[in-house]
């Protein structure tokens, strides 16, 4: 392929995450490619030049130009006494206007929606089935925090939450966290998990394991190992509560340890019979968030249904 084919196969892509983005926002697919089409052309153009730019039909161009001119997000210019061109509003000017758009949206729907939500009747529980469903429910859960929020985790995963954890942190939350290995931008209270070498935790749990607590109402508790990961959401009382304790218990611990003697810390850490003991089950945390994700997973799935015995024949004889 020419250096010319490579360009023009990148302002391709370019334009078509573009389109996408638009989308996600409100436009219409049609209104998206007449809009990058206007763009692109830096000058006014007939409807049949943005029908050919943009790949919009010509039966349905005019009436998507004009769906653009009704958002502000095109003028029609004239040329003359009947040839009407059409000219976008700047990017910057349209992103500015639907970034206040949404956040007046946003303020409304915060204000309405829970006059008309009604007290839940039922528990959440959902579970993820795969690392980026489980971190995106994680964040959900980090950036409702209003008073506290309780994390312990690898630092591979922290580090994806930590935008959200720190604008918490900025924002007045008390936040506690443990990290299963060094973080070198530790946010709010932040401890490093020294008991056990990281790969050591690994091996005991099966998973890099990730818990997430916000103001004692929602939870995330997850795993992850080998591209693989379950986790479950839920806002049960109870489940929240073993989470935050989860965390609590190690914070707790690691003060606790530091009143003693590194050595005869690590020395009853390390060979004491009960201890062993309690991490004899290696890999049971990731076998039960597994198992719990196989059969959420089995649920969602449509039953074939078996016809019963004679069905056919009485349907034939109606």
């Amino acid at each position: 392929m020419t250096a010319a084919g490579t360009a023009e196969g990148r302002g391709n892509m370019s334009q078509q995450s573009v389109v996408e983005e638009l989308q996600r926002l409100g436009m219409s697919g049609y209104e998206a490619k007449a809009y990058v089409a206007l763009v692109a052309a830096g000058t006014p153009l007939n409807g049949y030049e943005v029908a050919k730019r943009s790949g919009v039909p010509r039966s349905t161009v005019y009436e998507t130009l004009g769906k653009l001119v009704s958002r502000g997000a095109a003028y029609e210019v004239r040329a003359g006494e009947a040839s009407v061109g059409y000219i976008s509003l700047p990017p910057s000017a349209l992103l500015d206007r639907m970034r206040r758009d949404f956040d007046q949206s946003i303020e409304t729907l915060r204000a309405e929606l829970p006059q008309v939500a009604s007290p839940p009747q039922v528990r959440l529980v959902h579970s993820m089935v795969d690392r980026a469903s489980l971190l995106d429910r994680a964040e959900d859960v980090v950036a409702a925090a209003q008073t506290d929020l309780f994390l312990s985790g690898w630092p591979e995963e922290i580090a994806e939450l930590k935008p959200l954890v720190k604008r918490a942190a900025d924002e007045g939350v008390d936040v506690s966290v443990v990290s299963f290995g060094e973080d070198p931008d530790p946010v709010g209270n932040t401890i490093a998990h020294r008991f056990s070498k990281p790969e050591v935790v690994l091996e005991n749990l099966g998973c890099r394991l990730l818990v997430i607590a916000a103001d004692r109402e929602q939870a995330v508790i997850g795993g992850i190992v080998n591209g693989e990961a379950w986790g479950v959401y839920t806002d049960d009382p109870a489940v929240v509560l073993v989470a935050v304790e989860y965390v609590r218990h190690d914070i707790a611990m690691h003060l606790i340890a530091e009143k003693f003697d590194v050595e005869d810390f690590e020395q009853f850490w390390t060979s004491d019979p009960a201890l062993n003991h309690l991490r004899a089950d290696h890999g049971a945390a990731a076998a039960l968030l597994r198992r719990s994700a196989g059969q959420a997973a089995q649920a969602r799935r449509p039953r074939r249904r078996t016809p019963k015995s004679g069905s056919a024949t009485t349907q034939s004889s109606k």
